[in-house]
C-alpha cells in the first residue's frame, strides 16, 4: 500500500511500537482520510514527535466497556485501532495544528511502553492483510449497499455527489460510507473490527437498516 510518500508492504515497513491517540466516535480505516485539530498539550507534542519520526499515529477508541471508572486523562482502550501517516499538515498561528491522516492498517494493541512522553505508546500487532489488495471487492453485494444508502439520505433528506460514488470502488466506497456514517462508537469499532471487507460492507448494511426501522434523525447506539 501506498501512503503518501510512504510504501507499505511487508512488516518492517511499520513501526513495533506506535503513539496512541484515544478519540471516542473515531473511525479510521486504510485508505481512509481523517482530518483532525490538535490542541492539548499532549497531542500537540505528539504530532512533533511524529513528524520528526515515522509520521505514525494510531487511532483508538477508549474501550466500549469503561464507564468512567478509570483514569480519564489515561482511559483504557480497544484492542483493535488504525494507524494513520500524517499526509497533510498546517500550524494555526493559534497554537493549533490542522492535519490529516491516511489510514495504513489495522492494528492490535500488545502492552503500553512508558517512554516519559506525555503521550501514550503502545507496541502492536499489525493487521498485514490490509496492505495488500486480497480482499474480494466482488464479494460485497454493492447494489444492496447503494440502496440502503440511498434509502439513508432520503429518509434524512441529505444528498450525495452520485456520480463520485458510482465511480468509487467497492474497497474505497464501503470504507468511505463506514468512516462517514453518524454511528455511536460500538457501531463504529464493530465496522473497524470487521475481518474482510464483506463483513464490513455487510455489518453497514445491518446497522443502517436497524436506524432506517427506527425512523429519521434517531442515531442512538444501535449495537448493545
Amino acid at each position: 500500500m501506498i501512503v503518501g510518500n510512504a510504501r507499505y508492504v511487508k512488516r518492517e515497513d511499520l513501526p513495533e511500537t506506535v503513539r496512541v491517540f484515544p478519540l471516542t466516535g473515531a473511525l479510521l480505516l486504510p485508505g481512509g482520510q481523517l482530518p483532525l485539530n490538535i490542541f492539548e498539550p499532549r497531542y500537540l507534542a505528539m504530532f512533533d514527535a511524529a513528524l520528526a519520526g515515522d509520521r505514525l499515529i494510531g487511532i483508538v477508541q477508549p474501550a466500549l466497556s469503561d464507564h468512567g471508572g478509570n483514569d480519564v486523562a489515561r482511559p483504557s482502550l480497544s484492542s483493535v485501532g488504525c494507524i494513520g501517516r500524517i499526509t497533510s499538515f498546517a500550524e494555526t498561528g493559534d497554537g493549533r495544528y490542522i492535519t490529516s491522516l491516511s489510514g495504513v492498517c489495522r492494528c492490535r494493541l500488545l502492552e503500553e511502553i512508558g517512554e516519559g512522553y506525555p503521550f501514550r505508546s503502545f507496541r502492536i500487532a499489525p493487521l498485514m492483510t490490509d496492505l495488500s489488495a486480497e480482499d474480494d471487492e466482488a464479494a460485497v453485494d454493492r447494489a444492496q449497499l447503494l440502496r440502503v444508502f440511498r434509502a439513508y439520505l432520503d429518509a434524512n433528506k441529505l444528498e450525495a455527489d452520485w456520480e463520485s460514488v458510482e465511480r468509487a470502488g467497492n474497497r474505497t466506497l464501503v470504507n468511505s460510507l463506514s468512516m462517514m456514517s453518524p454511528f455511536g462508537p460500538a457501531e463504529k469499532q464493530a465496522l473497524l473490527e470487521a475481518p474482510d471487507l464483506r463483513t464490513r460492507a455487510e455489518t453497514l448494511i445491518a446497522i443502517t437498516e436497524i436506524l432506517l426501522a427506527r425512523g429519521p434523525g434517531d442515531t442512538d447506539t444501535v449495537l448493545q
